[in-house]
């Protein structure tokens, strides 16, 4: 292996480059500015060539100073990004929660500053996923479907509601509280209907017939179709407390009278060997009281 300059005079060297005096990388490095000029003079002797050329004004990188500064960069580079990893592994340990991405979208997004604000000794990781794909991994797990595991916690309620814009009922001369489901355009995810409601279950679960010849629209994510929710395109359903921060700014409205009960829902639990992890624990509980109240 080739010999290496010495670090003392490589530093020296990348401090002047990057900040063009030799004043700035001596404040940067905490020592004077002849030391930093004999650094640099010794780093030349060792490489046995000029890394600046001083016959100009103001005093320019020579071809070899520019070679060496864009390793320095790439060599440096990773050592600074290594660093920052290790010192924040130091703080505190990087919690990575998984969850659907509707949860994600409309739930865990809208707390992620108060979360971030109760641990901040601890980075979040948000992993999102589909219906139907395979579960990512986390420390914290949250899934959507029927209750599976024992050490699962329930979050938020089991009603299943019909939601829409104040814009969309308007048009239609409808409200909240008076409304007609087979005049209207009903949202569905057809691609998770062994999973989440469609339109068909929850009329059979709220005690109803699905009105004959009511237009039906087709989205393959949740975040989709409350999105088309809100820019007034039809009805889309809701489960209890997903969809909170919209509806309390009125930005969609509940169609109230009927709802359906469902044994569905997102359950919350820690990946197998980390229940006792300190920090795992303490944002699954956070998570768990922020999702029950």
């Amino acid at each position: 292996m080739e010999r290496l300059p010495g670090f003392s005079g490589l530093t020296a060297f990348y401090a002047a480059a990057r900040h063009g005096t030799l004043t700035a990388a001596a404040q940067e490095l905490n020592v004077s500015q002849p030391a930093i000029s004999r650094r640099i003079a010794a780093l030349e002797a060792d490489l046995g060539v000029a890394l600046f050329d001083r016959g100009r004004k103001p005093v320019r990188m020579t071809q070899a100073g520019r070679d060496l500064l864009r390793a320095l960069h790439g060599g440096f580079g990773q050592i600074e990004s290594a660093v920052a990893q290790i010192r924040q592994a130091a703080k505190g340990r990087v919690v990575t929660v998984t969850a659907p991405s509707g949860f994600v979208a409309f739930w865990l997004i809208p707390r992620l500053g108060e979360l971030e604000d109760d641990f901040p000794d601890v980075t979040i990781r948000i992993m999102s996923q589909e219906y139907g794909e395979a579960v990512r991994p986390g420390d914290v797990l949250i899934r959507f479907g029927l209750p599976e595991e024992s050490d699962e916690t329930r979050l938020l309620g089991e009603a299943v509601f019909p939601v829409a814009s104040p814009l969309y009922l308007d048009k239609r001369g409808m409200s909240g509280a008076d409304h007609d489901l087979s005049k209207m355009t009903l949202l569905t995810m057809e691609t998770a209907r062994s999973q989440w409601h469609d339109w068909p279950s929850w009329f059979r679960a709220a005690g109803l017939d699905m009105p004959k010849g009511v237009r039906v629209l087709d989205f393959t994510s949740y975040a989709m179709l409350v999105n088309a929710v809100l820019a007034g395109q039809g009805v889309g359903l809701c489960w209890d407390g997903v969809l909170d921060s919209f509806l309390d700014t009125g930005a969609i409205t509940r169609l109230r009278g009927h709802h359906a009960i469902s044994a569905r829902g997102y359950f919350l639990s820690a990946r197998d060997g980390l229940a006792a992890e300190r920090s795992v624990q303490d944002i699954l509980h956070w998570i768990a009281e922020k999702g029950q109240k």
